[in-house]
Parts: structure tokens; C-alpha cells; sequence
């Protein structure tokens, strides 16, 4: 690809104060090398991952051997569940609205479900186990303390994601014009901070509809009949502590902040590690960012998030090594340094918003395509 079809860095960090002016006269029509439609980037390059995975191939081969299964997932997710099982029922008398019920559904159920949460991604990647039905499963059961449910319709969507990173219309990561429009304010991204696990369950269903399979019916079965026999058995406040928790996991968390802090370009705080060298000068612009501080612990490592998308067959427990071996191909990039400040800058920062993200008008493919009867619908990872 030539250098004039190519968005540079550079052309990123002076296009930032553009992401949150929606409201400027005659932003213009889109450019041939970048540009804004509304004041979203867009670029006509590739999603950079697969040029750094090829390149990392190349020169560290060893990386394949780290692809595979963990093992130790699924007693992480057991233990978890356990955790939030018990927890539920410690709190069956408790009133809804105490702060014993509020703090516990935050600081633990919050936690707790936001760890599911990303549970569920690892093994929507076919982590868990090297059988397919043995990871449907073993999401079932993950699935069960979120209290909806939630994988079989995550799974289609983030592996679409994956394989059309920023790609309008598919990646339903990407927030719509509508939202970036009426949310352009404190207020407005603090409510999108707020209730965004509603965005993001939301949002699917006005960009891109995926049929019903026999995966969801089942996921919804084994669910309701968790939930009823959680009611019956415990009462209604136990299933209550779990939805709340849910929401709590993808709300003003810090471990929610992984969910802003993947993809949404923070050019004016965002700086290298190291100094770029020639070969690593020529990559394509940053569009995922990483994060390598303490709360990787509690969520399966999901703030290595370039190291992800670069090999998403790769688990958690191996990123950290993958990062060492390849780390010349990670060191220069931009990353957080703070979950926290992730969700404070977002909010208070005028120069940040929904507009700061990357988009490409074509590109990738859906995955997920077959109806009702079709039980293996999405068994493709990436």
C-alpha cells in the first residue's frame, strides 16, 4: 500500500482535537489517506494485526507453540462461580437497597462477574478445552452468576470483531454516530461509563443482526432453568445480587475500563515506551492499546490487549510470555498505565469521546451465519 493511502501516527495525535467536536460546520467529506465522516478516523489500511502477527511469526516462530488451550481456566472459572454462589447466598435476607447488599454486589460481585465476563471471551476463543461442546459448556457454566444469558450471543459478535476490526457496519464495538452525537459531553460519557454493559447489549441489535441458533436457545435453558431453581430454592434477592453484580462489572469498575481502554484513541497522553526503530516505524497505526498493570490478574489478562489480537489462539496465561519473546514489536507501542484514569480522563477530558475511534468503511467478514438447527454455528475462532 502506498504511503498516501497510509494514516500515520502523526496524523492520529493531530487529528485529536477533532474527536470531540462534532459539532464543528463542514467537517468535509472522507480524504483518500484519512479523514473524518462526522469526526470518527477512518482509514483505508488494514487492521494492523495480522501485518504484526506475520511479522512476529517471522522473526520468533517459537509464538505457534504458545497457542492451545489452558488447562487452568476451568478452575478459575469454578472457583469464581463458587465464590459468587456463595456470596449470593450469604446475602438471601439482606435488603436490596443496603449498603451491605451494594457494597457486596460491587466490590465482590463486580469483580467476581467482570472476571466471568472475560472467562467467557477466553473460552469464546475455544481456550478452555480443545472440544467445541466442551467450551459451550464449560460459557454455560460461566455464564450461570451473570444471571442472563449472555455467551452464545457474545461469542458470534466478538469473533466478528476480531476478524473485522473497525469495520462499520460489522464491528459492533464501535459506537454509532448517534451515540457519539448525543453523549459528546461530561455528563453524556459519564452516563455511557455508567450503563455501558446496556450499550453494549444494545447496540447489536441496530448494526448487525445474527440469526438465532441452537446455541442461544440452549444458553437461554440452561439459564432460566439456573434462575428459577435460584428462586425457588434461595429467593429472589440471590438472583437479584447477581444481576446487580453484573451490571456492576460493567459499569463504573475498574475492571470495566478494559472495555474503553482497548480501542478508543488517547493520542494526547498516549507515548511510546521506546523510540521506534526503522522496521517498527513502517507498522500501521496504532488502533488497540494495551494496558500491563496489576488488574491483568483479576481478568484473565485481557489488558494485553494488542498481544490478543495479534494472536487471539493464544491464552491468557501465555501473553505475558509472548510479550517477552516478541516484546521489540510491543515495546514502542502506546498503553495505559491505569484502568482508573482510563475511565477518568474519558469523562473529563474534552479532547476524548466516542468519536476517538478508528474505522475502515470495508473489509473482514461476519462470523456466525447459520439459523436455527445449525448446532455448530460459530465454531470458528480466529
Amino acid at each position: 500500500m502506498s504511503v498516501a493511502t497510509t494514516v500515520t501516527t502523526q496524523d492520529i495525535a493531530t487529528q485529536r482535537l477533532k474527536c470531540s467536536s462534532p459539532r464543528r460546520a463542514n467537517p468535509g467529506p472522507v480524504s483518500d489517506d484519512s479523514g473524518t465522516d462526522g469526526d470518527f478516523f477512518w482509514t483505508y489500511t488494514e487492521e494492523p494485526h495480522r501485518t504484526r502477527r506475520n511479522a512476529i511469526i517471522k522473526a520468533h516462530p517459537e509464538v505457534t507453540k504458545l497457542c492451545g488451550p489452558e488447562r487452568l481456566t476451568k478452575y478459575v472459572v469454578a472457583l469464581v462461580v463458587g465464590i459468587q454462589l456463595l456470596t449470593a447466598y450469604l446475602l438471601r435476607s439482606t435488603p436490596v437497597f443496603s449498603w451491605t447488599f451494594l457494597i457486596a454486589a460491587y466490590v465482590v460481585g463486580g469483580t467476581s462477574n467482570a472476571n466471568l465476563f472475560l472467562a467467557i471471551h477466553e473460552i469464546s476463543h475455544n481456550l478452555g478445552f480443545r472440544s467445541p461442546n466442551a467450551n459451550r459448556a464449560l460459557a454455560m457454566i460461566a455464564n450461570l452468576p451473570v444471571g442472563i444469558p449472555y455467551y452464545a450471543s457474545f461469542r458470534p459478535y466478538h469473533l466478528t470483531h476480531h476478524k473485522s476490526l473497525g469495520v462499520d457496519g460489522l464491528d459492533v464495538d464501535l459506537p454509532t454516530t448517534f451515540e457519539a452525537v448525543f453523549l459528546d459531553s461530561v455528563g453524556g460519557k459519564a452516563f455511557f461509563c455508567t450503563f455501558q454493559i446496556f450499550f453494549y447489549a444494545l447496540r447489536p441489535m441496530f448494526v448487525l443482526q445474527l440469526p438465532i441458533t441452537n446455541i442461544h436457545l440452549i444458553n437461554i435453558a440452561v439459564q432460566v432453568a439456573f434462575d428459577t431453581a435460584l428462586v425457588q430454592a434461595l429467593g429472589w434477592r440471590p438472583l437479584a445480587y447477581l444481576i446487580v453484580s453484573s451490571f456492576m462489572a460493567g459499569s463504573l469498575h475498574p475492571s470495566a475500563a478494559h472495555f474503553i481502554a482497548e480501542h478508543y484513541i488517547f493520542s494526547q497522553h498516549q507515548q511510546p515506551t521506546k523510540p521506534a526503530t526503522p522496521e517498527t516505524a513502517k507498522a500501521p497505526p496504532p488502533e488497540t492499546f494495551s494496558y500491563y498493570g496489576p488488574l491483568n490478574v483479576l481478568c484473565y489478562n485481557v489488558g494485553l490487549h494488542n498481544e490478543h489480537h495479534d494472536f487471539p489462539a493464544i491464552p491468557w496465561t501465555r501473553l505475558g510470555k509472548l510479550h517477552d519473546i516478541a516484546h521489540e514489536f510491543y515495546d514502542e507501542l502506546p498503553s495505559h498505565k491505569s484502568w482508573v484514569y482510563v475511565i477518568w480522563q474519558f469523562i473529563c477530558d474534552e479532547n476524548v469521546g466516542l468519536w476517538c475511534r478508528l474505522k475502515r468503511k470495508e473489509g473482514g467478514r461476519k462470523v456466525g451465519g447459520r439459523k436455527v438447527g445449525a448446532l455448530a454455528s460459530t465454531d470458528q475462532g480466529e
